[in-house]
């Protein structure tokens, strides 16, 4: 999987679950300016899980604080998962 196909599966499921304006989706974009919060997050977790097969933990997320470091940060895992 390629950077582009998890950029896509991020701000889809970001789209879909969480009906986020697609708009908004944007790499500089932090969680508040597309309206997640912590509860969010969690089901954020579930969803990452289930598409990429690994476990995020809280102490994983500490220096995301854009939508562009996470698809970095997720995309880097799943990398060194294969």
């Amino acid at each position: 999987m390629n950077k582009n196909e998890v950029d896509d599966i991020i701000n889809g499921f970001l789209v879909e679950e969480f009906e986020i304006e697609e708009d908004l989706v944007q790499p500089d974009a932090t969680w508040g300016d597309i309206g997640i919060d912590s509860l969010d997050f969690v089901d954020i977790v579930v969803i990452i899980e289930k598409e990429f097969g690994f476990k995020l933990k809280g102490e994983d997320m500490i220096d995301v604080r854009t939508l562009g470091q996470f698809h970095e940060f997720i995309y880097n895992r799943h990398l060194s998962n294969k």
